[in-house]
């Protein structure tokens, strides 16, 4: 299935009003299970360290930007990504909101490196897409300060995406791999240069079932036709109450496997 079609219709309908857009990004938060994930290890970092240099690598439509802009105060964010098209959304958007403290540029990951300058790099459903991986974080590395911290979202080899069986191919067409095993990520980071880390599975069995309510079910009827948006609404008036309670469930328990990893590296 190839996603980026969806998401640029999707970001299209949003982009007609200011108000559409933050109302999109908070549906983003609400459905997205990593976005769960991610705010509260954002919170976590965010009250227990003052220096608020921060890479947003790989930012896609903006949305931990813009939470982080307003959320984190004295954050400083610089947000990259390889797609043109997405920064110039993006600027346009932030600049029309007036936010000052975030900077949208054009890099390739596996080139960008700012040495020993931010605090956090936040990387979420990125590394998945990129070959070069150990590069890739091995510049995370060289531009973290001392100290500072490497925070992913990226799927697990446990089904991550949506492959089960040999032979399957991924629910995402973009990815260039099905996920990260907690062991291959473990040596990846060492091999780059971190010196700790903490690696949790996401996605678990509750976080699983939301995924297929929330977001593959509705992702695939919509890949099969655009009609669909005229449904959706209802639908998810029906099963959002169900996602809501598991998602809470996969963020509050310790899954012992899941199709997502959370990784936070330190330098």
């Amino acid at each position: 299935m190839h996603y980026d079609p969806i998401k640029r219709t999707l970001g299209g309908f949003f982009n007609r009003a200011l108000w559409m857009r933050v109302l999109f990004y908070r549906l983003l938060d609400l459905l997205l299970l990593r976005s769960w994930h991610i705010r509260k290890a954002l919170r976590g970092w965010n009250q227990s360290n003052s220096e608020r240099q921060i890479l947003d690598a790989g930012f896609g439509f903006g949305q931990y930007t813009f939470r982080m802009s307003q959320e984190i105060r004295g954050a400083e964010i610089v947000a990259v990504d390889v797609k043109e098209e997405q920064v110039a959304d993006c600027q346009n958007f932030f600049g029309r909101k007036g936010i000052t403290n975030a900077q949208f540029m054009v890099a390739d990951l596996t080139q960008y490196v700012k040495e020993n300058h931010f605090d956090l790099v936040l990387c979420v459903d990125v590394m998945e897409h990129i070959e070069e991986d150990v590069l890739v974080l091995t510049n995370y590395a060289k531009s973290l300060k001392k100290g500072g911290m490497l925070l992913i979202s990226t799927p697990s080899d446990q089904g991550g995406s949506d492959v089960h069986e040999d032979g399957e191919t991924s629910f995402i067409e973009e990815h260039v791999r099905d996920g990260y095993g907690v062991e291959d990520m473990a040596n990846k980071l060492q091999l780059a240069g971190f010196s700790t880390w903490e690696i949790n599975y996401s996605y678990g069995k509750w976080g699983r079932i939301s995924w297929l309510l929330s977001m593959k079910y509705p992702m695939t009827m919509l890949n099969t036709s655009y009609l669909f948006f005229i449904i959706l609404p209802l639908y998810y008036l029906i099963t959002y109450p169900f996602a809501l309670v598991m998602n809470q469930m996969d963020v509050s328990l310790k899954n012992s496997t899941g199709t997502g990893l959370i990784v936070k590296a330190w330098k």
